[in-house]
């Protein structure tokens, strides 16, 4: 009977596998294609005029700023969350990791009026920034805040499950014999997950640079100086310039592609760390 079992198994995997195929040319493969041609149906030429303009290089360089000011942050939050959760005992522990997942399951644009309603015209500290000159939302800073928490969950979470994995002992052993806790902290803890922490800084850096709607809401869609890279093309798109949006698009389609690839490599390493530390 289990041989039967095997072998009817085996003769669905080839169907199961065709499936997957499809399914996955169909809703990533063949819109990737689509993005590369439209870009270039009119030729090299219209593909390079549209980085020409000025709202596209800022909003290049305004996207590659608030990576470089979220992404760093949540690292440094993701790993000393994913520390404190796993090496120490606390209370209100639980409710820290609750908390650490909320953004996965909020809409991003709900994630952007959170700020709005906070830091807006009309929001909660509105007086006293207004009274300092202060403004938030329609700003960098606004921005960079939306990234923040749209991202926040993505390092945390792929430390958490390799540290818990790991256990305390090796820093254990380390303050039985003296070692101090920055000391523990960057000599034993920090090299047994970097491959772990290189890959969610590389996810946490992927969705920063293509978030839509959270930035979208506390943007103000300000041309030059307020619009990414993903609001950028949505502009281009409505005033019906597609080669211009598409150009742009493969840009944020080349991330995607770059961070594949580095992802792919990151689990091979990260596969290879797990192992090893299963082992010891």
């Amino acid at each position: 009977m289990s041989a039967v079992r095997t072998s009817s198994v085996r003769g669905a995997a080839p169907i199961l596998i065709g499936v997957a195929l499809i399914w996955l040319a169909a809703v990533i493969l063949l819109p990737l294609i689509m993005v590369f041609f439209e870009a270039f149906r009119r030729g090299g030429e219209a593909f390079i005029e549209s980085f020409r303009e000025s709202d596209a290089w800022a909003a290049i360089r305004l996207t590659l700023i608030v990576a470089a000011i979220s992404v760093p942050l949540n690292a440094v939050f993701g790993l000393a969350a994913a520390w404190s959760f796993t090496k120490f005992d606390f209370w209100g522990k639980s409710l820290l990791t609750t908390l650490i997942d909320l953004p996965f399951s909020v809409s991003p644009v709900i994630s952007g009026l959170v700020w709005v309603l906070l830091f807006g015209a009309q929001g909660f500290f509105a007086p006293a920034l207004e009274a300092m000159g202060v403004r938030v939302i329609f700003t960098v800073t606004g921005l960079v805040l939306a990234t923040i928490l749209v991202t926040l969950p993505l390092v945390a979470r792929e430390l958490i499950p390799l540290m818990q994995e790991q256990g305390r002992d090796e820093e254990a052993a380390a303050v039985t014999l003296g070692a101090g806790g920055w000391s523990t902290f960057f000599l034993i803890t920090l090299p047994n997950v970097r491959w772990a922490l290189l890959y969610g800084v590389l996810l946490c850096n992927a969705r920063a640079m293509g978030e839509f709607g959270a930035v979208s809401v506390v943007s103000g869609h300000i041309r030059g100086l307020t619009n990414t890279l993903p609001l950028h093309v949505e502009i281009l798109y409505n005033e019906y310039d597609f080669v211009g949006a598409f150009a742009t698009a493969t840009l944020l389609a080349g991330l995607a592609l770059v961070t594949l690839a580095a992802k792919a490599f990151l689990e091979w390493r990260y596969a290879d760390a797990l192992a090893a530390t299963r082992r010891h």
